[in-house]
């Protein structure tokens, strides 16, 4: 009868699961390849990562996540089942029960997608938690407390800002504005300035490697490849890291827009504690260079970035599991 229970961070990029007692056990791209001829999924996860852009006509690498919630209900449950059968958790008899996290924001179709694509794949009760709460708990803030905490979680498809207090959100704003309209951004420009197509990896490299978001605060170049749009050839040239701070120039200002809004509906006793205990940053995005920086000077608090930015929402639902008799068994319905 032994089955272990799991919290799930499904989120736009990556998939990450935290089983009780044993950690972290996955951390893939939520990527599946579906042979279209057939429609059977070829590969899952970082197997399907690989072959994005790369793939013959008739395999088509699908995210069937967009902007936090499902996009493709039937690609999700594929993903999730596949994921949970990796880990070995379900028991002879037993099925285990799952928390997943959700955006603050998310209607309550979105909300019971999420739940049924859970059930389907094999999970017993399932718990929805809202991100950037579960986020706080895995940066270590201690959010049971009567005082004020401001977490930004910056993903793939969202951005979650909350400020959280006595165990609860207090305000909240989710915009779909993160990793993955970053990477849009910079092929848009390249496409825009020099006539040059790029995929969807190429943006990304070039995001870690050389953009900032910081003016002046990264000197770096990169050389990239594409495809040439005016002779159709492929072309060799080199981008630095101030072009990459113009480009994410507007993407980046709507995430600082919302963080003030987030913060100008908070409670003046707890934006003074704010004040005292700053910002922390959570997420991928939170790794994007200069982001703290630009935060801190425009919010005017200090903005710590979280000691492990990318895992936090999963460490967050391992500290949640600990106490998971306590949580509403649905907060939503």
């Amino acid at each position: 009868m032994f089955s272990r229970d799991i919290g799930i961070d499904l989120g736009t990029a990556n998939v990450l699961i935290y089983v009780k007692g044993r950690g972290i056990v996955l951390n893939e791209p939520s990527v599946v390849a579906i042979d279209t001829k057939t429609q059977r999924p070829l590969a899952v996860g970082e197997e399907a990562r690989r072959m994005v852009g790369r793939t013959p006509g008739n395999i088509v690498a699908i995210r069937p996540l967009r902007d936090g919630v499902i996009a493709d209900f039937e690609i999700t449950e594929v993903m999730l089942k596949h994921f949970i059968n990796k880990i070995n958790v379900k028991g002879f008899l037993a099925k285990p029960r799952i928390l997943i996290c959700t955006p603050t924001n998310i209607t309550s179709v979105e909300q019971k997608a999420i739940r049924e694509a859970a059930e389907k794949s094999g999970g017993k009760t399932i718990y929805l938690e809202e991100e950037p709460k579960v986020a706080a708990v895995g940066a270590g803030m201690d959010i049971f407390q009567p005082s004020g905490n401001m977490v930004i979680d910056i993903g793939g498809g969202t951005t979650d800002i909350a400020v959280l207090s006595m165990g609860d959100i207090v305000t909240a704003s989710s915009i779909r504005m993160a990793g993955d309209k970053f990477d849009q951004e910079i092929l848009n420009y390249i496409k825009r300035e020099y006539k040059l197509l790029i995929g969807e990896r190429t943006a990304e490299d070039i995001k870690i490697a050389v953009a900032t978001v910081y003016p002046g605060s990264r000197n770096e170049e990169i050389s990239i490849r594409g495809r040439d749009m005016v002779s159709g050839l492929p072309k060799t040239l080199s981008i630095t890291s101030n072009e990459i701070q113009r480009a994410l120039e507007e993407p980046v200002s709507s995430i600082v827009q919302a963080a003030k809004n987030v913060l100008e509906r908070t409670p003046p006793e707890l934006s003074a504690d704010i004040i005292d205990r700053g910002v922390i940053l959570t997420g991928g995005g939170a790794l994007l260079h200069g982001i703290d920086q630009l935060l801190a000077s425009e919010l005017k608090v200090p903005v710590v970035i979280a000691e492990n930015p990318m895992t936090c929402v999963a460490e967050g639902t391992g500290k949640m599991l600990e106490h998971l008799d306590k949580l509403p068994r649905t907060k939503f319905n």
